[in-house]
């Protein structure tokens, strides 16, 4: 059996997946990964240091306020600013803001169809009314935390070195976290709904690493953690991780401790499921989730759990904020030159920036690594490790897990979609 998935499409390029076995046993097994140079590394070299956010938000529309926020993290801790206390809720808040943007959108618009058996959402637009109408209500109300603090649903423009440029109103906030309470009833019904998903049975353990927990879930944070010990400060981060090339892919692949590793939902769940809000916890439990799931499938739970973590903290930070009122502020003047890095637990991973900065405070060298690339190589491993338990399965069975399983990453929007053109050559298990 030989099974071909091409343009697994990703934002910045394509990915194809090649599987090939023989008398039920797998021969090759490929995540080929076709990703065009983009140069944002390059691109920064020489820019100042208040050019630098807005320029590695384009890296991703779908992570945008990820890289701002690690963008400008890294900066304050090359030249030695500190933020305030408002500046670190108003951060988290619009972190929180994007990964329910990201989560729903995955949830409901990629994952769903699959476990409603129809090809996409646009089927169900008539079929289940309510549910894409729930959809979008959810995803409304994650744009617009982002739009409040941010200035923009997507690359946002309020958030700069040392704080904020503009801070939201007070109505503003106090209507978001109306809001926010006022959709408990639809995160209740997508519980429900996935409580009666099949998810897929395959355990594989694997390293699981994020940022530590701090002083709450992770998010931003300097301290790397994983499930196999490893615990080191987040701006060494190259000595613990180790970018490789590999000949089918224009994309690194990455390996830690032991090789392949898994960043995103899952892993944080597992690193810090303590530290999950209380409701989030008892979802998680409702839908056998724990600290010892070993099923990369359920990396889709781990999101729902975390959509109702960041709605319930969301209601509790924006409390914090207008508890102690808002206050414009000064940003600190930089000191240099220096070099500085930070992670922050984007939507799909851990994601790293390093920068360097000149006397004149302009850059000299950057360095980000993104998290799909971190778990291109886990994702290769557990394919190796599924196509032999499905081989007795019909071929178009088998084409569907291997989808699904890439789709429980969510390694990029389009590569969550664009599963095209699938071409099987032999016969069933090759023979």
């Amino acid at each position: 059996m030989r099974i071909e998935v091409r343009h697994l499409a990703r934002v910045e390029g394509h990915a194809h997946l090649v599987i090939d076995a023989e008398k039920g046993e797998l021969k090759e097994c490929r995540l080929e990964i076709v990703e065009s140079p983009r140069f944002f590394e390059g691109i920064l070299r020489g820019r100042h240091y208040r050019d630098v956010a807005p320029i590695v938000a384009r890296i991703c529309g779908v992570c945008s306020n990820s890289h701002t926020l690690v963008s400008l993290a890294a900066t304050e801790n090359a030249l030695g600013i500190a933020v305030s206390d408002q500046t670190r809720r108003l951060r988290r808040l619009l972190a929180y803001g994007e990964i329910l943007q990201s989560h729903i959108l995955q949830i409901y618009f990629m994952a769903v169809p699959d476990y409603l058996g129809v090809a996409s959402i646009f089927p169900l637009v008539r079929s289940e009314r309510e549910l894409v109408t729930r959809a979008l209500r959810l995803k409304k109300l994650a744009n617009d935390i982002c739009l409040a603090v941010g200035g923009r649903p997507v690359h946002p423009v309020t958030p700069c070195v040392g704080g904020f440029s503009a801070l939201p109103s007070p109505q503003a906030l106090q209507d978001l976290r109306r809001r926010l309470v006022e959709a408990l009833p639809d995160l209740e019904a997508t519980v429900e709904l996935f409580a009666a998903f099949p998810i897929p049975e395959f355990i594989r353990e694997t390293e699981y690493l994020s940022l530590a927990a701090g002083d709450g879930y992770p998010l931003l944070g300097d301290t790397l953690v994983s499930s196999v010990g490893l615990c080191a400060p987040a701006a060494e981060y190259r000595t613990v991780i180790e970018e490789y090339p590999v000949p089918h892919s224009t994309a690194r692949f990455a390996r830690a401790t032991r090789g392949a590793y898994m960043v995103g939902p899952l892993a944080r769940v597992r690193n810090a499921h303590d530290r999950l809000s209380p409701m989030a916890r008892t979802v998680a439990g409702a839908l056998g989730l724990s600290a010892a799931t070993a099923n990369p499938y359920f990396n889709l739970v781990a999101r729902l759990v975390e959509v109702v973590h960041c709605l319930e903290e969301g209601i509790h930070l924006i409390d914090l904020v207008l508890q102690d009122g808002l206050r414009p502020e000064t940003a600190p003047s930089p000191s240099g030159p220096g070099r500085g890095a930070a992670a922050i637990e984007a939507p799909r991973g851990t994601l790293f920036h390093a920068y360097s900065y000149d006397a004149s405070g302009c850059i000299e060298s950057a360095d980000c690594v993104i998290p799909t690339a971190q778990n291109l190589g886990n994702i290769e491993a557990d394919l190796r490790g599924l196509v032999p338990t499905l081989l007795h399965l019909p071929q178009e069975e088998v084409t569907k897990r291997l989808e699904m399983l890439v789709r429980a990453y969510d390694p990029c929007i389009s590569c969550s979609t664009h599963l095209l053109e699938v071409r099987f050559v032999g016969g069933k298990g090759g023979k």
